[in-house]
């Protein structure tokens, strides 16, 4: 049994959780629930929950607030929140879980599921390391699974990526090669904002590092680590024009 807490300042989501979980998560138990950070403060140093469902916005305070005050981390988290692209662009960053509400079942069955890939505290400790800074900075970092566990880089860091079947080479500036088991598509819609571009349906690059630009059908971009991509005939006028406002 897991023994679970969940922290909302809307009584309503609180209950529809609780409800939730109760129909599809019989392994977790929710045994209590509050609605300020200070109020969960309390309750995660009384109860000892091994799992929190903890809501971003908590009245005029955050989620990431009561992370920061709280001391020693012990216990899972999973976050609740509303949509906001800038959150969930921070998790997907991160490797945290979260759930978007209304919450879904399937998403609350997946999430649940993920907790029995159990990780270590260290790991969930570098995760929410990765989680505040970027919620606060705008020099974010990326967790990457790679084979022996997550390797966290700065974005800006990563010169290009190659895709590799269902995997992905990552090549950064201090010449590291990872590989990476994501798709090339889940890194264009994580970088793709940061000044990455797809020239290729094999090639995602930062357009920070650009050599040059070699004409021809397609062309080819020559990046600092000296590769030369080729630019497919369909991406060249809007890679053109992405150079055009560098």
């Amino acid at each position: 049994m897991i023994k679970a807490i969940i922290i909302d300042d809307e009584r309503h989501c609180i209950d529809e959780l609780s409800d939730l979980i109760g129909r599809v998560a019989p392994a977790i138990t929710v045994v209590g629930s509050f609605q300020t950070v200070d109020e969960g403060i309390r309750g995660i140093r009384e109860l000892r929950p091994g799992l929190v469902f903890l809501d971003v916005a908590i009245g005029d305070q955050t989620g990431f607030d009561l992370l920061k005050r709280v001391g020693t981390i012990d216990f899972d988290i999973v976050f609740t929140t509303a949509y906001d692209q800038y959150a969930v662009q921070a998790f997907k960053f991160s490797a945290i879980d979260y759930l978007l509400k209304p919450i879904m079942t399937e998403d609350l069955v997946r999430a649940v599921s993920k907790l029995e890939q159990k990780t270590t505290g260290q790991e969930l400790a570098r995760r929410l390391e990765a989680l505040l800074h970027n919620v606060g900075s705008g020099d974010k970092r990326i967790g990457v699974p790679v084979a022996s566990g997550l390797v966290f880089l700065q974005v800006n860091d990563i010169i290009r990526c190659e895709s590799s079947d269902n995997y992905t080479l990552l090549f950064t500036v201090d010449k590291q090669k990872l590989v990476v088991s994501r798709t090339l598509k889940e890194f264009e819609t994580l970088l793709v904002p940061y000044r990455f571009f797809r020239v290729h349906h094999s090639h995602l690059i930062n357009l920070r590092y650009i050599k040059s630009y070699n004409k021809g059908k397609g062309g080819t971009v020559t990046l600092i680590d000296n590769s030369a991509i080729e630019v497919s005939t369909r991406r060249k006028e809007e890679f053109l024009k992405e150079l055009s406002l560098l």
